[in-house]
């Protein structure tokens, strides 16, 4: 022993008073909750104890506890481990960790999860493990209170921050039963059992010799995995110097490094090697250690070997652990972190297709193991709910997860896991649950079906063997409905970020344009197979998910291309229609840019009936969208819905921005009905081009109460009298369901059917009412009918024949909307029987249903609008201008002229005339319009046409060639169809065996002052 001079003793003796307060000695020397905040040294908080006294005292059982600073519950972390303090020694309690901070705090034996408060908060030191109740509990052994939280020992200790702990004076030594006099704030300075003792100079007195100190806690292993683990001694006047076993070790364990003290005070450890052949079992080892002062010390410890449970045993063969509810000892290879815990698998697995070699460890916080570790834990066993408690779906489908993990060893790293390859297209239904947890690879392509959050969350649903379709657009419902859910299902999996931040940012997934389209398409992905949520409701469905290892690595093709104008062409009428997405010119916010502040909903006028923009800055943004997308329709007609209902005033102003982009007087709305637009806050509206059609009969609409929405009617004339009429559609929504009755949801055609069905009844009625005030039985009926192609209400209007659903005529398979990850089509086309062979094309333009919702105009949760959030990737186009994609229908409305067998004169109209003059020398005159000269045979011939316009009219010669046998792909390049000059003149030749036969050409026709240059090309003939 090195003799300390007296007048050291004597200061130490006089520097610290005698502890008042604790029975036992022990008390709390430190505090510290800005751990990880912004600023912070060390990543965790921490309570610190100190044993005072001049005895030891063994602490095993007893608890620290804490409440908020006027808080009356009390969080409790457990003493664990056999640990006895000796006199002067310290011992440290991690607590929670947060996201900042570069240092771990030291740890003893007892790591918690408190995250406590920063500045104000209080602590106890209780001898027991039960929580203490009330602001200011009795039964603790000690308690300290700061910042401004309520006390039982004096007045608080100060305010704390990152940077700064409670301090007890004396390095622990002073107790005087009042916090504010025995602490100090200052500088945070964690100390554990192996830092040096600090023997209080009152109580029992300073010892003439303090002993050696062993710290050799009680140890937990797992068998099959060699591993290893220290135990240490100090002596505050001595060092350390050696160490041996009492009596003998068991086979399998041995000792490791012994590392000597290095000064008085400094601790001597002791390593230990427990192999991967150690058994099962309890075993008790005894060390005694030396130092140099002739002094030894012992100390027993228990070492607890417990049997390895694989990750497959722990998982199961069924939807749920066999083993839930029970502690397991496990250990795996670390393959995925998050924020909140680890996945991990079994290097080697069981070789059973039925049980998953993979699981999550919820940690809480970020985890601290590394990808590529193997590593060993105990944990309990726990089936998580990713939904709300009464959420069935999720329920079914729970996550087998590790909680509450302790003794996380890293036993190896380098380690690496073979993905294992998962084909959609065969997997069985609920085949994923094979997989929870492992690393996956599956194979593709997989095409994007649902971008709706990924902007928000991060999300987007795939599938494997093409688009998925609704049930009840394809099909009618019924068996084969459900079977084809159930199949969407099988083959659909949720892509997830793996991060639980909203909005992030960069926004992942993102490709050309800024934008990932439902349709495009990946080859693969890696990463781990989970289960959550497919929607921002709790009480919504989930879905199998797959996590990727690597983000950034997934990559989509660009399978699905967006095309700047509909891809359609014929006819002399184009009829749109177009949902505006909730397009109001009176703000939430109470602003206004036509009409009045304020939106009427059910004779109620108030800024929350407004649904559309917030402000004039999002709605300058959506009417550039809205504006871009009707300039690109380039339709005669168009249908509107999710319009405000105030008059004519919303959709005149929209008609004013559309004119002043696409030439003043181009467009003009349909007047308003004597018959009302109805109580919504939305209505349907019509819009049309004045200087192609003019109105035919009244704009009339139908008041029945089963329409909240009415339906819009006007009819409309072409200059060459031909006539038709439309009516715009808005039918009630499948949301808000009833909890009963005919219109419940029934899990395929969504709430309110039955409802639907009624409104479509009802429009057949009202379709006779517009084909009298219109004076035509030429309809067309399109817009939001909230119903897929093959459900009740498209059926009561389809199925006798009288009205053609001509967009499916077209294309079955057609969408405008994409719901819950399904495609397809609630906006229609249709026509009257008597008009559905006048129309040449009906289909969507698909600019909005594919495009992923954080695109469109809404600024919320985008930078720079918001601080933090998505990027903003909006842009003035039509893309993502709604959430539903526009109907475009081309019909041919023309005048059909017809001759006689002799010399006719014709004259067309001033619209769109097909004229055909039959046999004989005819005089054709189109006059206005696009015209159609039509031949059949060479009997035709001889004509005269007075005023064909190239580039505008044209020669049908397919019933002439063909009555010829010319089935050349290129008439005029062959030479089945010539042109010479007379004068002014280009008269038409037809050669019946082309330039490479010996046959002279006919004359066909002349046309009156036109050139051969400007006439012989392939636009101006029809073959």
């Amino acid at each position: 022993m090195k003799l300390r001079p007296l007048v050291s003793l004597l200061a130490a003796a006089f520097a610290a008073p005698a502890v008042l307060a604790s029975s036992s000695g022990v008390v709390i020397s430190q505090v510290y909750g800005g751990g990880g905040n912004s600023g912070a040294t060390y990543k965790q908080d921490f309570i610190e104890l100190f044993n005072a006294g001049s005895a030891p005292v063994t602490i095993t059982g007893w608890s620290v506890q804490y409440a908020g600073a006027t808080g009356t519950s009390w969080q409790v972390t457990p003493i664990t481990g056999a640990v006895t303090l000796a006199a002067g020694q310290y011992y440290i309690v991690r607590q929670a960790a947060g996201t900042g901070g570069t240092v771990d705090v030291p740890t003893d034996t007892t790591i918690g999860s408190i995250a406590m408060g920063a500045a104000s908060g209080k602590v106890a030191l209780v001898k027991n493990a039960t929580a203490l109740s009330g602001a200011s509990p009795t039964g603790a052994e000690d308690i300290v209170s700061y910042g401004s939280a309520s006390t039982t020992e004096g007045t608080p200790a100060g305010t704390l921050s990152a940077t700064a702990s409670a301090l007890r004076n004396g390095n622990g030594c002073t107790d005087t039963d009042s916090n504010s006099a025995d602490f100090t704030v200052g500088t945070v300075a964690p100390r554990n059992s192996a830092s040096p003792l600090n023997v209080c100079g009152g109580g029992g007195g300073t010892p003439s010799n303090p002993p050696i100190v062993p710290s050799c806690p009680d140890v937990s292993a797992a068998s099959g995995t060699a591993s290893s683990f220290s135990v240490s001694a100090v002596d505050s006047d001595s060092r350390v110097t050696a160490v041996s076993v009492v009596g003998s070790l068991p086979s399998g364990i041995s000792l490791g490094d012994f590392v000597a003290s290095s000064a008085d005070g400094v601790a001597a450890t002791q390593a230990l090697n427990l192999s991967s052949s150690l058994s099962a079992g309890a075993y008790t080892l005894s060390l005694k250690w030396d130092n140099d002062d002739a002094q030894t010390a012992s100390c027993t410890f228990k070492v607890s070997v417990s049997g390895v449970t694989s990750i497959p045993a722990i998982q199961g063969s069924g939807a749920t652990s066999p083993l839930v509810g029970t502690s397991v000892t496990t250990s795996g290879v670390v393959t995925k972190l998050t924020s909140t815990g680890f996945y991990m698998q079994d290097p080697v697995g069981d070789n059973d297709p039925t049980t998953s070699d993979g699981i999550f460890v919820y940690t809480s916080t970020a985890p601290t193991v590394s990808v590529g570790q193997l590593v060993r834990l105990s944990a309990t066993v726990t089936e998580f709910n990713t939904g709300a408690a009464s959420n069935a779906d999720t329920l079914a489908h729970t996550v087998t997860e590790l909680t509450s993990p302790t003794g996380i060893t890293v036993v190896g790293s380098g380690y690496s896991i073979t993905p294992t390859e998962v084909d959609l297209t065969t997997l069985p239904a609920g085949g994923l649950e094979a997989y929870e947890g492992m690393v996956v690879t599956l194979r593709g392509p997989l095409m994007a079906q649902q971008n709706y959050f990924l902007g928000r969350y991060g999300q987007v649903t795939l599938a494997a063997g093409g688009r998925v379709y609704t049930p009840t657009n394809v099909l009618r419902p019924g068996a084969d409905a459900r079977a084809l859910l159930a199949d969407n299902t099988r083959r659909s999996i949720l892509l997830d970020d793996g991060s639980t931040a909203q909005n992030p940012n960069p926004a992942p997934y993102i490709g050309v344009d800024n934008t990932l389209r439902a349709g495009d398409t990946t080859e693969s992905i890696t990463g781990v197979v989970d289960y959550g949520l497919a929607t921002s409701s709790n009480t919504d469905f989930g879905m199998y998910k797959i996590v990727p290892l690597d983000v950034a690595s997934v990559s989509f093709a660009r399978t699905n291309a967006r095309v700047a104008t509909p891809q359609v062409s014929g006819g002399n009428v184009r009829i749109a229609s177009a949902n505006v997405l909730n397009f109001f010119t009176s703000f939430t916010n109470g602003a206004f840019v036509a009409g009045t502040a304020g939106c009427t909903l059910d004779g109620s006028t108030s800024n929350s009936n407004c649904r559309g923009a917030d402000n004039i800055t999002e709605f300058n943004r959506q009417i550039a969208k809205t504006v871009a997308e009707l300039s690109a329709l380039n339709a005669d007609v168009v249908g509107l819905m999710e319009i405000q209902n105030s008059g004519n005033t919303t959709v005149n102003y929209l008609v004013s921005q559309l004119n002043a982009a696409v030439g003043a007087g181009t467009y003009a709305s349909v007047p308003l009905p004597s018959q009302g637009t109805g109580t919504d806050a939305i209505r349907v509206a019509m819009i049309y081009k004045p200087g192609k059609l003019t109105l035919n009969g009244a704009t009339i609409s139908d008041a029945d109460s089963v329409n909240n929405r009415p339906p819009l009617a006007q009819g409309f004339m072409l200059p060459n009298g031909e006539k038709f009429a439309v009516i715009v559609n808005h039918l009630k929504s499948k949301g808000s369901c009833p909890t009963s009755g005919a219109d419940a949801d029934d899990g395929l055609q969504g709430c309110w059917n039955a409802h639907r069905v009624d409104q479509a009844n009802r429009l057949k009625t009202f379709l006779g009412t517009v084909k009298t005030t219109a004076g035509t039985n030429d309809v067309v009926m399109l817009g939001d009918f909230n119903s897929y192609a093959k459900e009740d209400p498209i059926d009561a209007l389809t199925s006798d024949g009288s009205i053609v659903d001509m967009v499916g005529a077209f294309d079955p398979l057609d969408y405008s909307y994409v719901f819950d990850g399904s495609a397809g089509r609630l906006d229609h086309g249709f026509a009257t029987s008597s008009l559905a062979s006048k129309v040449v094309y009906a289909t969507s333009w698909h600019i909005n249903a594919d495009e992923p919702s954080f695109i469109d105009y809404n600024t919320e949760f985008k930078v720079p609008f918001a601080t933090t959030g998505s990027p903003d990737l909006y842009t003035a186009t039509p893309y993502r201008s709604s959430d539903h994609d526009p109907m475009v229908m081309g019909l041919n409305l023309v005048k059909s002229l017809t001759g006689t067998n002799g010399n006719d004169v014709i004259i067309g109209t001033d619209g769109d005339d097909v004229i055909e003059g039959g046999p004989g020398r005819d005089t054709l005159t189109g006059k206005g319009g696009r015209n159609q000269f039509v031949y059949s045979s060479m009997l035709d011939a001889g004509d005269t046409i007075t005023d064909f316009v190239p580039g505008k009219d044209t020669l049908v010669l397919t019933k002439l060639l063909a009555s010829l046998g010319i089935a050349s792909a290129d008439p005029l390049a062959a030479g089945y169809v010539t042109c010479t000059t007379s004068g002014a003149n280009a008269i038409v030749n037809i050669d019946a065996d082309g330039s490479a036969g010996p046959q002279r050409a006919r004359a066909l026709a002349q046309l009156n002052n036109v050139s051969c240059a400007a006439l012989m090309s392939a636009a101006n003939f029809k073959f």
